[in-house]
């Protein structure tokens, strides 16, 4: 279990961090005066309606975004005031994200795409192993045309841990998906976070999904309401919605 933090360093600090977004003349308060820690190697689900902020904080998280106030701590380093540069290099190095669509090239295999980042990333895994990892060793010459939409979530798991990155950021990964197609995603992200001890923040609007994490944020209008642990994790196959 990865409950006890003893030994577990924090990886994000985010404090007192606020985004704000201009709707035409409107000013839009995205989130609103959030503070809270990640640790390392944790499965955090965020969890919260749409409009909550879950969108706006994982993007912060990943570097996509920045915030209009507060800090963010990436173990020592402030993202909060680096430069364009410095978060295109932490995302490209450090960060793998997986969005509720694909987001794969419909002309390549499922192998060219996960190879996509090996070529490009530091210290790739073997692009073969990241897609036996995801439970896709038979199907890696296969067009995304000839996979179900489940299938190529996977795939799209698997090109987002073959960099090695020490974060997977989730959004929304099931939402497109039946309920029996979601439990394999989830049961796959499950297995990434415990072979690969991968820090993994997830978002869903869906509650049952946050019985599979150590950690959970609610959300609601932009601030985190709640913040939860979970003596017990439920594997996916437990879950039910």
């Amino acid at each position: 279990m990865h409950s006890e933090h003893g030994d577990r360093k924090v990886i994000y600090r985010i404090d007192g961090v606020s985004k704000s977004y201009l709707m035409g003349e409107v000013e839009v308060a995205a989130l609103r005066n959030v503070s809270a820690t990640i640790h390392s190697a944790e499965l955090l689900v965020i969890l919260g309606a749409s409009g909550s902020g879950k969108s706006t904080l994982l993007n912060i998280l990943g570097g996509l975004d920045v915030p209009s106030s507060g800090t963010v701590m990436y173990r020592n380093w402030d993202m909060t005031h680096a430069s364009e540069t410095e978060l295109t290099q932490f995302r490209r190095k450090s960060v793998g994200f997986v969005f509720q669509f694909y987001n794969i090239i419909p002309s390549l295999t499922a192998l060219e795409n996960v190879r996509l980042v090996t070529d490009i990333a530091e210290n790739a895994m073997d692009p073969k192993d990241a897609m036996a990892l995801v439970g896709l060793a038979e199907r890696m010459h296969h067009f995304p045309s000839q996979m179900s939409g489940g299938e190529q979530q996977r795939v799209a798991i698997a090109r987002a841990i073959a960099k090695n990155p020490d974060v997977l950021l989730c959004d929304e990964p099931t939402g497109a998906l039946d309920f029996t197609t979601g439990l394999m995603v989830l049961d796959v992200i499950e297995k990434v976070h415990k072979e690969l001890d991968t820090t993994v923040a997830l978002i869903t609007h869906n509650a049952s999904i946050a019985d599979m994490a150590d950690k959970v944020f609610r959300m609601r209008s932009g601030e985190i309401i709640e913040v939860a642990e979970n003596t017990v994790r439920k594997a996916p196959s437990e879950l039910s919605w």
